[in-house]
C-alpha cells in the first residue's frame, strides 16, 4: 500500500475515539448538511487517491453479490449462475452471497479487476461515502475506515472541520 495511504489509516486509527464520538453525534443529531459534507470530502479525497495503489477492499473483504450481479457476471464468464455460485460464492450469516475467500478471486496482481465492467453493485458503490442518507451507514463508514485509506482520510478531514 502507498505510504501516504497507510499514514491516513494510521492517523484515523489514532483518532478513532474522536471519530467514533463524532459519528455517534451525527447519528443522534442528523445534521442536514451531512450528505453534502461527506460528498465534498469524498470528491476531494478521490482526486488524490488511486485505488489501484491499494485495493485493500478487494484483498480483505467481500461485496454482497445480488442475484442480478450473479446473472451478469456469470453470463460475462460464460458460466451458469449455479456454477458461478458453486465455484466462487457462499452464503454468509446475513443470508447474502459473498466470496468464498479473500482476496477476491477476480483481483489481479496489478490490483486490476478482471470483471471490472461487470463487478457487483457493492463494488461499484464502495466505499459508499458519496451516497445519499449517509447517516444510515455511519457504522459501516467507520468500519470501512479500517480497510480503505480514502475513507480514513474523509473521516479525518470531517473531524478537522468540527
Amino acid at each position: 500500500m502507498d505510504k501516504q495511504y497507510q499514514d491516513w489509516m494510521n492517523q484515523a486509527a489514532a483518532k478513532s475515539e474522536n471519530i467514533a464520538k463524532q459519528l455517534k453525534g451525527f447519528k443522534k443529531k442528523k445534521p442536514k448538511n451531512l450528505d453534502e459534507l461527506f460528498h465534498k470530502e469524498h470528491q476531494a479525497v478521490f482526486r488524490k487517491v488511486d485505488c489501484l495503489k491499494c485495493a485493500n477492499c478487494c484483498k480483505t473483504t467481500s461485496p454482497i453479490f445480488r442475484d442480478i450481479d450473479i446473472r451478469r457476471i456469470s453470463a460475462h464468464m460464460r458460466m451458469t449462475a449455479s456454477d458461478f455460485i458453486k465455484k466462487f460464492l457462499k452464503i454468509d450469516e446475513d443470508n447474502d452471497y459473498v466470496l468464498q475467500q479473500s482476496p477476491c478471486h477476480f483481483l489481479m496482481a496489478d490490483n486490476t479487476c478482471i470483471i471490472y465492467e461487470n463487478r457487483p453493485l457493492a463494488c461499484r458503490e464502495y466505499p459508499h461515502t458519496d451516497r445519499k442518507n449517509i447517516n444510515q451507514i455511519l457504522d459501516l463508514t467507520r468500519k470501512n475506515a479500517e480497510i480503505c485509506p480514502a475513507v480514513s482520510n474523509i473521516l479525518l478531514q470531517i473531524n478537522k472541520s468540527f
